[in-house]
């Protein structure tokens, strides 16, 4: 029987646990800072390095690598900037860890800012979690009062300031150049790279920028240690990681497993199996933007590689379950419809290629779909792939290509009589 692994979540299910400093402290909050500080900051991220820990935030990118691209003695400011925007549809791990642990990911924060040299972090946060920017706005006053953050960070001589800054709710704003143009106060539209955020990101300094669970799992290293960290998951994908599991399960919410324990046991085990007694038919496993697998393709382990060798990828780590009735012309048009919606316009592939599949769907459910349509739809999805500014594009592109190879008669049901 499959069992939570409890790192990330372990104050969390515990029911005497309030998320306050008071109860982190007890529970053995603010061990793992002091640690960091009486390391050098190069050494801070070669364990991180050692670590194996990758991205959360979809890419998988290995965390402690990407702070060692970060460019030195420029003259100019540091900054370490953590994505809390959480857009991606079927994704709610991060609202989790702050709403209900923020101390838990704002001393990994902390641990990473004091890692890349950085006096000031901001954390994005998407506009519609006020519970989450509350708790974390709450959190913050709270360490600045117990002279954790300020000019002496936990009491030592190293200057830190954290300050929250709430998005407008832009899809296209969980994009990190989009974001940081965003944070300066402009419009969110992604930048031409180069140069990367590690050369110039946030008012042209160098900066990295990394996910809300990337960094609370940074906490968790340096309490347990590189070598027990790596042993809770598979090889070359260390660690535990949440998973938003929803959908038609009997038990939709966020876990936290391993990395590497099985995708049907996720869904089978801890979700409980597809409700109503009825029979699997597909599985969209990171988020709506990552490819669909059918019922027979999701024997496989959940972790980074796995994943994508199954011609997928684990991206956000939510688990969107569909069954046996489920219309996937109809789902797929909600997800096209939502990318139309959220792309930023910049680039004529995102902008035109959302706008067709949108209509070319809508003919479908009218009932006025064609084979020449169904190819049409395809190439339309194919050409958005690979040829924008960011990946939205590709967001879009993946699940219009993967479900039509995957369900082609669920389409076939909508052709008209003549075509």
């Amino acid at each position: 029987m499959l069992e939570e692994t409890l790192v990330l979540f372990r104050n969390i299910r515990t029911s005497r646990y309030d998320g306050t400093l008071d109860s982190y402290r007890k529970a053995g909050g603010y061990q793992s800072l002091p640690k960091a500080l009486a390391m050098q900051p190069e050494e801070v991220i070669a364990l991180v390095k050692e670590a194996g820990l990758r991205g959360r935030g979809g890419a998988g990118f290995p965390t402690g690598l990407k702070w060692s691209f970060m460019a030195k003695n420029t003259g100019k400011p540091s900054y370490l900037v953590c994505n809390a925007d959480e857009s991606e549809p079927g994704t709610c791990k991060d609202r989790e860890l702050m709403l209900k642990d923020p101390h838990l990911f704002l001393e990994g924060m902390m641990i990473g800012c004091y890692a890349l040299g950085c006096h000031h972090g901001y954390i994005y946060v998407r506009g519609e979690y006020f519970p989450a920017i509350k708790s974390l706005n709450k959190a913050i006053d709270d360490c600045y009062r117990e002279g954790i953050l300020g000019p002496k960070l936990l009491g030592g001589d190293y200057a830190l300031d954290l300050t929250v800054h709430t998005g407008a709710g832009a899809y296209i704003c969980g994009e990190e150049s989009a974001l940081l143009d965003s944070l300066e106060g402009k419009r969110g539209h992604p930048r031409v790279k180069p140069p990367f955020p590690a050369v110039a990101g946030f008012n042209s300094c160098p900066t990295s920028v990394n996910n809300v669970e990337t960094l609370t799992n940074v906490t968790a290293i340096l309490e347990m240690g590189a070598d027990a960290y790596k042993s809770l998951g598979s090889p070359n994908n260390a660690g535990t990681h949440l998973v938003s599991l929803s959908g038609h399960v009997n038990r939709p919410g966020v876990y936290e497993v391993a990395m590497g324990v099985g995708l049907r046991d996720i869904i089978q085990e801890l979700g409980g199996g597809v409700r109503g007694g009825k029979q699997l038919k597909g599985v969209i496993p990171g988020g709506s933007s990552s490819p669909v697998l059918r019922a027979d393709e999701i024997d496989i382990a959940y972790d980074f590689d796995s994943v994508g060798k199954a011609g997928s990828m684990m991206g956000s780590s939510a688990i969107m379950v569909f069954d046996e009735d489920t219309d996937v012309v109809k789902l797929l048009h909600r997800i096209s419809r939502f990318y139309n919606h959220e792309s930023c316009g910049q680039c004529t592939p995102c902008r035109e290629g959302t706008h067709w599949a949108r209509q070319l769907l809508r003919d479908f459910l009218q009932n006025n779909g064609s084979e020449r349509k169904l190819n049409r739809l395809q190439r339309v999805g194919r050409n958005m792939g690979g040829t924008t500014l960011c990946a939205l594009g590709d967001a879009a592109s993946m699940p219009i290509v993967s479900f039509l190879k995957k369900f082609p008669d669920d389409f076939r049901q909508y052709y008209a009589t003549a075509s």
